[in-house]
């Protein structure tokens, strides 16, 4: 039996033990009858790319659990952190939602933000995380990361790169791949995974660094993947090599959940986190996630809440070895 099945079993195991508190009518309402109309949930991507359709997945099978619809708002740019203004200046009443995924716990660091990813959220539960990957496109001559250097070395500002945008995973590690060797490369940030696929497919662009979103057009033959991030080889792809297994000491991965404003209610987080857990746990979604190469990570609002504390933790940490770096021009 695989990781993932057992995951999923234990998961149905510990709902069908009381782990959701449903009403004689089988949806998760608070005693003050919440949710009494729909819920907006913010995607800081684009419509189409893995992440959104997997959430709007965990949308619709999450409804009938809180017997209101949950509406998928899209909010794309800035690396994933355009959600977080809404949510955080959102009423804490339970009807705005949003995803929150690792470039939020790295943004006020290296940017100027108006809020802050742990005093400004309640965190309501942990879904999924991504690995994320090299790609370029089925008919390119760059087969490996040592051509990649090669062809920067003697084409200094040629080699065009897409990521996902400005300070998120796959920018900060293409930075200590290339200019921790004095190498230089043009950065092409784009919104979403489906845009990036996209450029990377029609040569717009002669790389892309990304999570596995770009699995069914790998798996179809239309890009190439020269290596992936994770602490182990996937399954998907056991050929491929992890940045480990090439000698860098690198391990990308991003977990992801669900928050709701400061101050949001006890009894409307539980309702909340029911309502998806049954969702997160139903094999639809399960099997949406393995198209992209991905598992159920669930945690519920506690345990959410200090993985987000040790993701800032670390991230401020990260933030301030690179100053120190900075500073004695090492």
């Amino acid at each position: 039996m695989s990781v993932g099945r057992r995951r999923w079993l234990a998961g149905a195991a510990a709902l069908a033990l009381g782990g959701v508190q449903l009403s004689p009518l089988g949806n998760a309402r608070a005693a003050d009858g919440f949710p009494a109309r729909p819920i907006n949930m913010w995607v800081p991507w684009t419509p189409g790319g893995a992440t959104d359709l997997s959430l709007r997945l965990l949308a619709e099978l999450a409804t009938p659990a809180l017997g209101q619809p949950v509406i998928v708002q899209n909010r794309a740019g800035a690396g994933g952190t355009l959600a977080m203004p809404v949510l955080t200046q959102a009423e804490p009443n339970g009807y705005t939602i949003a995803q929150m995924p690792q470039p939020v716990f790295r943004a006020p660091f290296v940017t100027k933000v108006l809020w802050d990813p742990v005093r400004d959220v309640t965190p309501i539960i942990q879904i999924s995380g991504v690995t994320f990957g090299v790609l370029v496109r089925a008919g390119s001559p760059l087969r490996g990361l040592d051509q990649l250097f090669a062809f920067a070395r003697a084409r200094p500002g040629e080699l065009t790169i897409a990521t996902n945008g400005v300070g998120t995973t796959p920018h900060l590690v293409l930075e200590t791949l290339f200019t921790e060797r004095g190498l230089r490369y043009i950065h092409v940030p784009y919104k979403g995974t489906s845009e990036l696929t996209l450029a990377v497919e029609s040569g717009q662009v002669m790389v892309g660094v990304n999570s596995t979103g770009f699995a069914p057009e790998v798996d179809a033959g239309r890009l190439r993947l020269l290596a992936t991030m994770g602490d182990k080889r996937t399954r998907r792809w056991p050929q491929v090599p992890t940045l480990r297994d090439l000698g860098f000491d690198i391990v990308a991965m991003s977990p992801y959940g669900l928050s709701g404003p400061r101050g949001l209610p006890d009894d409307i987080v539980k309702v909340l986190h029911d309502g998806f857990r049954k969702a997160l746990f139903d094999p639809r979604f399960a099997e949406d996630l393995a198209r992209y190469d991905q598992e159920i990570a669930y945690l519920g609002p506690q345990d959410y809440a200090q993985a987000c504390r040790e993701e800032y933790a670390k991230e401020r940490a990260a933030a301030e070895r690179m100053k120190a770096r900075s500073s004695t021009g090492s």
